[in-house]
């Protein structure tokens, strides 16, 4: 199944996307239900009943609209957190960023863990802001997101995949300049518009193992990254028992996986995003994610 929240003249509404390019809106199909429909979240955080019944919706089908007559937001339009990330998850891309930096190669040890804020969070078709009196070299990276389920803390690594809803995109843009600056990723990962995601949550049972899974990113036309989620140092799992030890995650949570190679800084000379660029994230079983980078 693929969930979206889509605009409406009622604002944000939960739905199913179904073959054929319509959207079931749940809310509308689903009145009177005891179950909250109210957004793409609340029926994450409902559990089993939910999925039983978003199920019955994708067999069944509801009131549609048409998916071209409506515009897509990202699925979680305000995550209630922080976006999860993991950085340098990607050996290929430890690789190349040590050498962009002149550093000696060094593999992480555990998953590097920081954040995006809610503000950052945008959805398909959006606008990616480039202000240059904040940041002259903002950068693309294609990410594999992993939507939790049922929260937890201490989930082991055998278990982990029972908390895990679905998946979806998450182009993690960042300001390298003010990474590098401030001495630490939370600025040049946060500013607006700088975590494009979608454009729809695709659940785990149509995905099956996300290892299998392909990402993909073109510039402009031109395929700048590509690499399976096999090649992750840290695996799904080992992730999720990482950030849970001692800490508890929660059912809407999003947890962005890393990038592999292929991002502007690491060419030779190093390529930052300029105005007009156009950036396709793709995930086969998934879908892509378009946004286009706007001077402002």
């Amino acid at each position: 199944m693929k969930l979206v929240t889509f605009q409406s003249d009622a604002g944000p509404r939960a739905g199913l996307w179904l073959d054929g390019d319509q959207i079931v809106d749940i809310p509308a199909s689903v009145s009177g239900s005891e179950i909250d429909t109210s957004s793409v979240l609340a029926l994450i955080r409902g559990g089993a009943p939910a999925l039983a019944l978003l199920g019955q919706l994708a067999e069944a089908g509801g009131i549609t609209v048409p998916a071209g007559s409506v515009t897509l937001l990202a699925p979680i339009p305000r995550p209630a957190k922080n976006v999860f990330c993991i950085g340098r998850n990607y050996i290929d891309h430890v690789k190349e960023g040590a050498a962009a930096l002149g550093t000696t190669l060094k593999l992480p040890e555990v998953p590097q863990i920081f954040s995006k804020p809610p503000t950052a969070v945008v959805g398909p078709g959006v606008d990616v802001r480039l202000d240059q009196r904040v940041t002259k070299r903002l950068d693309y990276e294609v990410e594999l997101a992993v939507v939790i389920g049922t929260g937890g803390r201490d989930i082991p690594k055998e278990r982990a995949y029972e908390h895990v809803f679905g998946y979806t995109i998450i182009n993690d843009v960042t300001a390298r300049d003010l990474q590098r600056r401030h001495e630490q990723w939370f600025k040049g990962k946060g500013l607006d518009t700088t975590c494009p995601m979608g454009p729809w949550i695709v659940t785990s049972d149509v995905i099956g193992d996300p290892a299998t899974l392909e990402l993909s990113l073109t510039l402009n036309g031109e395929e700048r990254q590509r690499a399976k989620a096999s090649e992750m140092i840290f695996d799904i799992p080992s992730i999720i028992a990482s950030l849970s030890a001692g800490m508890t995650i929660e059912a809407g949570d999003v947890i962005a996986t890393g990038t592999p190679s292929g991002v502007g800084f690491g060419m030779e000379p190093p390529y930052y995003l300029k105005d007009g660029d156009l950036m396709v994230c793709t995930i086969d079983r998934i879908g892509s994610l378009t946004n286009r980078v706007v001077e402002v």
